[in-house]
C-alpha cells in the first residue's frame, strides 16, 4: 500500500485537488454563508483554493499552477472564455480578458526581466566573479571576518541576481575553502550555512531581489489599487539597513554556535571578466542601472522604466542574443504573473470587497491582523515557495487593508501590512525545503537539518520582531504613503 501511494502520490495529489476544487465549485451559493456572493464569485473562491492546494502539495511545480490559474481565468470569468461558463452571466460582472492576460506585462514583471538580463550578462561575462572576489579580498585570512564576508557578499549579490544563482556561485568559491579546513572544524558548518543565510535575507533589500517583494510592490503601485507609488530607492532606503542588522545579528549566532578553531582561512577564487569593451559596456550599464534606480525620485525616470534600459543597451550592442533569452527565470515571472491574477480575480469580480464586508476584521486587535498575517506567512513559506506564500496572502490582505482603513494608519498603514509579508516569505529559512538556497547548502552533506532548523528559528524570530517594529517606525513618518 505504502509503495502504491509512493508511486502515485503525483496522481493522486492531482485527484484530490480537482475533486476540492470542484466540490466547491458546484457547491450552493448558500452554504457558503456569505450574503451577496455571486456564481463569478464562488469560481474565483474555487479557483484560489485550487492554486493554494497545487502550491501547498507541489503535485506540479509551482510556475505551472500559476499558468493554470490564469487560463482556468480566461476561459471561466473572462468576457473571452468559453459560452458555456459565461452565457448566463451579465457582461458588466465578466472581467475582460485584456486584464487577466496583461498581468503578464505588468510593470514588475518588466522590473524583474531587467534583473534577470543584468545576472545572465554578469555571469555570461565574468563580471560576477570579478565582483565578488574584489568584494571579498578586504575580509583578509581571518576566519570570523572571512565568514562575515561570505555572508555580506552574498547578500550583496542577492539583492541584485537570483538568490538561487547566488548560492550556487558563492558556494563554488566556497568549496575549496571547506576542503582546506579539518574535519573536526565547526566552523565548516558556519560558512555553509552563511551563504542560505546571506541569499535569503539579501533578497529583501531591493524590490528585485526575491518575487514577493515584486509581488507586494505591484499592488502597492497598482495606479487602479492602492497607488501608492514607492520607488525603488524608498524600498531599498528602508530595508537594507534592516538587512545589514539581520545580517550582523546571524554572524554573531553562527560564531557562538560554531566557532572556528582554524587561525586562518584561504580564499582562492579563479577566473573572472573577460577583456575587451563589452566587459565595459557591462560595468558602465550595470553602475548607471543600479544608480537611475536608487535616485529615481530625483531623475524622475521610475524604476520599471530603468529595468529595461539594461535590455536595450545588451541588446543593441549584441551582448545578449536570442539564446540568452533561453537563460531568463521565466518560471519566476509566470509565479509573479500568477499572483497578480487571484488579485484581479479577486478585486475585479468584487470578491475582496464581498469578503471584507462579511469578516468583522474592523473588530479585531488590529495587531493580531498585522503580525498573526505575518506569522501565517512565515510559517507558510517555511513549507512551500515563498512566492506561492505571498501569492496567497498578498490578495486577501490587501482587501483586508482595505476594509480596516484608518484602523491602520496608527501602525503605518497598509504598507506595513503589505509589506510585512514580503519580509515574512524571505525570513523563513529554516528547512532544506523552505528555499532553494537552503537546498544547495544541504546539499554539501556538511549541514544537518537540525543544525539548519536551530539557526533558521532564531533568526527567523529575531527578524520578524524587527522587522515589523522597523516598519510600524517608519510607517508612522508616512513613508509608505
Amino acid at each position: 500500500m505504502v509503495r502504491f501511494l509512493k508511486k502515485n502520490a503525483r496522481i493522486l495529489k492531482l485527484l484530490f485537488v480537482a475533486i476540492l476544487t470542484a466540490t466547491i465549485w458546484l457547491l450552493p451559493i448558500e452554504s457558503f454563508g456569505i450574503a451577496g456572493l455571486t456564481v463569478l464569485q464562488q469560481r474565483v473562491i474555487a479557483i484560489f483554493v485550487f492554486a493554494a492546494t497545487m502550491w501547498i502539495l507541489e503535485a506540479v511545480p509551482a510556475w505551472t499552477t500559476s499558468l493554470l490559474i490564469i487560463v482556468i481565468m480566461l476561459l471561466t470569468v473572462s468576457s473571452g472564455g468559453i459560452t458555456l461558463f459565461i452565457e448566463d452571466i451579465p457582461k458588466t460582472e465578466l472581467i475582460s480578458y485584456k486584464t487577466i492576460m496583461a498581468t503578464f506585462a505588468d510593470q514588475t514583471i518588466m522590473l524583474f526581466l531587467g534583473g534577470f538580463i543584468l545576472a545572465i550578462v554578469a555571469s555570461k561575462s565574468g563580471v560576477d566573479i570579478t565582483l565578488a572576489r574584489a568584494m571579498l579580498k578586504p575580509f583578509g585570512t581571518r576566519p570570523s571576518t572571512v565568514l562575515f564576508g561570505f555572508i555580506l557578499v552574498t547578500a550583496i549579490f542577492s539583492m541584485f541576481v537570483s538568490n538561487t544563482a547566488t548560492a550556487a556561485m558563492m558556494l563554488t568559491f566556497l568549496t575549496p575553502v571547506l576542503k582546506s579546513l579539518p574535519s573536526d572544524e565547526r566552523g565548516r558548518v558556519a560558512l555553509a550555512l552563511a551563504i542560505p543565510i546571506g541569499a535569503n535575507i539579501g533578497g529583501m533589500a531591493t524590490p528585485i531581489g526575491t518575487p514577493p517583494n515584486g509581488i507586494t510592490l505591484g499592488y502597492l503601485n497598482n495606479t487602479e489599487g492602492l497607488n501608492l507609488g514607492i520607488g525603488f530607492d524608498q524600498w531599498t532606503l528602508v530595508m537594507t539597513p534592516l538587512m545589514l542588522v539581520i545580517l550582523t545579528f546571524a554572524w554573531i549566532l553562527l560564531r557562538k554556535l560554531y566557532p572556528f578553531k582554524a587561525d586562518k582561512v584561504q580564499l582562492k577564487i579563479i577566473g573572472g571578466a573577460k577583456k575587451g569593451w563589452r566587459t565595459t559596456v557591462i560595468y558602465i550599464t550595470l553602475a548607471l542601472t543600479i544608480t537611475l534606480w536608487m535616485f529615481e525620485k530625483k531623475t524622475g525616470i521610475n524604476s520599471y522604466v530603468v529595468a529595461l534600459i539594461p535590455v536595450g543597451i545588451f541588446s543593441l550592442t549584441r551582448i545578449i542574443k536570442s539564446k540568452d533569452l533561453r537563460d531568463i527565470d521565466w518560471a519566476v515571472l509566470w509565479m509573479v504573473a500568477g499572483g497578480f491574477a487571484l488579485g484581479v480575480g479577486m478585486d475585479k469580480t468584487g470578491l475582496a470587497k464581498t469578503l471584507v464586508e462579511s469578516i468583522p476584521f474592523t473588530e479585531w486587535p488590529v495587531l493580531l491582523v498585522l503580525i498573526g498575517s505575518g506569522v501565517i506567512c512565515w510559517l507558510l513559506s517555511t513549507f512551500i515557495s515563498n512566492s506561492a506564500a505571498a501569492a496567497l496572502m498578498v490578495p486577501i490582505l490587501a482587501a483586508v487593508g482595505k476594509g480596516m482603513g484608518p484602523l491602520l494608519d496608527e501602525y503605518g498603514g497598509i504598507g506595513t501590512l503589505l509589506i510585512g509579508i514580503a519580509l515574512s516569505a524571505s525570513f523563513a529559512m529554516a528547512l532544506p525545503i523552505s528555499t532553494p538556497p537552503n537546498a544547495i547548502a544541504y546539499s554539501t552533506g556538511l549541514i544537518k537539518s537540525s543544525q539548519m532548523c536551530i539557526v533558521g528559528v532564531i533568526i527567523g524570530v529575531f527578524s520578524l520582531a524587527l522587522g515589523y517594529t522597523t516598519l510600524v517606525i517608519i510607517g508612522r513618518t508616512g513613508f509608505f504613503g
